[in-house]
């Protein structure tokens, strides 16, 4: 039989499938939509391997409808007129069993691909379902995106891999047939990465390999495996560990290290857009106001290699990593708004200040909306020390400059404009 295993094993109904809780258990988010057979067209983003074609089978099959899916490498307008003809001969909006359509890697398909969903989304001759691993923000066009959901699919945990592993031993036709015994299991669920199916690839490649008693140890696991390691797997483990080192790489200012991993991605076919993101957001979130220009350039090089591609794209890479690997860093900017959501989330939605509110007509006036605002423009220094949060949490400090040149000159002058107010 050629059928892998993660297939062979792909759960068919809900209370078999493993993991994403915060979607379809107890009180998940799809739960109630897929009891009631009422499904929304929804996104589906996450990582390779976590059981997004999964769900989506187990949604069709607990809705009862008919499941159309294709893949966004292979097909074309032409296979999705198709299929929404077929929808649209079946009673489209008028049936509450409208097809599920399927789209694996939505995220390649074009902008003329994606826009030729948008009539049989809006008009309900299918529901569609997307499968993505990057973030649908940038990859999927604004129009398809609000007619959807967007959830977030986890990577399994440890507890869920071995339950994985343990089906596939007590229920598959082929590996239940043998003695196996899980004594190590580390290497294992470390290689696979959070991703089921490259972690019962492994596994079943170890238990083909092994005649009589096949014992799992992590020894065992690293000898099989290195014999079989693929280059660079664009989809896959080295995927997520490149780029983290990459990224570290920037934030830990060595630029040499950071134009290795960006040619180990370059050379491995990385896609260009994804390696000038993951910098955009860098330039934020570990540089952000001690050097504001470098998010200028990164946000300048995304644009500039989404027009030019590779081979001349790795020139403009080279110059961006190297220039904020060479930038002062500063997490400030992202501390501050975890800080501030967190105190969101712990306070709840606090009434904004009577003297801060907007009162564009007479009945808000007379309440008193916007009354005793000083604007700080008539004052000295344009500034007049007045409370800008909610009672319950005035004088909060939250954002704190980082140590650095630049945000320095900011403390300097939050020090001269709030004196102790904050603890600048």
């Amino acid at each position: 039989m050629n059928t892998p295993l993660a297939e062979r094993i792909r759960p068919k109904t809900l209370k078999d499938y493993i993991s994403q809780q915060h979607l379809v258990g107890p009180n998940g988010a799809l739960t109630a939509h897929i009891e009631r057979g009422v499904i929304p067209s929804l996104i589906f983003w996450g990582p390779p391997g976590i059981g997004k074609t999964t769900l989506a089978n187990i949604i069709a099959n607990e809705s009862k409808r008919p499941f159309y899916t294709l893949s966004a490498i292979n097909s074309g307008v032409k296979d999705i007129r198709e299929i929404i003809d077929k929808a649209k001969q079946r009673g489209g909006l008028f049936t509450t069993k409208n097809p599920i359509l399927f789209i694996d890697e939505i995220h390649r398909f074009s902008k003329s691909q994606q826009d030729s969903l948008l009539g049989a989304v809006e008009k309900g001759w299918v529901t569609l379902i997307g499968a993505t691993t990057e973030n649908p923000s940038f990859e999927v066009i604004p129009a398809l995106l609000s007619r959807c959901q967007v959830y977030i699919l986890n990577s399994f945990d440890k507890d869920d891999l071995i339950a994985l592993l343990q089906r596939a031993i007590k229920t598959d036709e082929i590996i239940s047939k043998k003695k196996i015994k899980l004594k190590e299991t580390d290497v294992l669920l470390q290689l696979s990465g959070g991703d089921a199916r490259k972690l019962l690839n492994i596994f079943e490649l170890i238990v083909n390999t092994e005649d009589g008693e096949v014992i799992i140890t992590n020894d065992k696991v690293l000898e099989k495996v290195q014999k079989n390691t693929v280059r660079y797997d664009k989809t896959g483990e080295q995927h997520y560990d490149i780029i983290s080192a990459f990224i570290k790489s920037i934030r830990g200012s060595d630029p040499n290290a950071a134009v290795y991993w960006l040619a180990r991605m370059i050379e491995g076919g990385e896609d260009v857009k994804f390696i000038a993101r993951r910098m955009l957001i860098l330039a934020s979130e570990d540089i952000g106001n001690a050097n504001p220009t470098a998010l200028i350039l990164a946000n300048t090089t995304f644009q500039s290699v989404s027009i030019i591609g590779f081979p001349e794209s790795r020139i403009i890479l080279s110059q961006c990593a190297i220039y904020l690997a060479n930038s002062p860093k500063s997490n400030a900017s992202y501390l501050a708004i975890g800080q501030a959501q967190q105190l969101v989330k712990q306070t709840g939605d606090l009434s904004v200040p009577l003297h801060l509110r907007n009162a564009p007509t007479k009945l808000m006036k007379d309440l008193d909306y916007g009354k005793n605002y000083q604007y700080a423009h008539n004052y000295d220094d344009n500034f007049i020390d007045q409370e800008f949060l909610p009672d319950e949490i005035k004088d909060t400090k939250i954002y704190d400059p980082g140590n650095n040149s630049r945000e320095n000159n900011f403390r300097v002058f939050l020090q001269k404009r709030w004196k102790d107010k904050y603890g600048y």
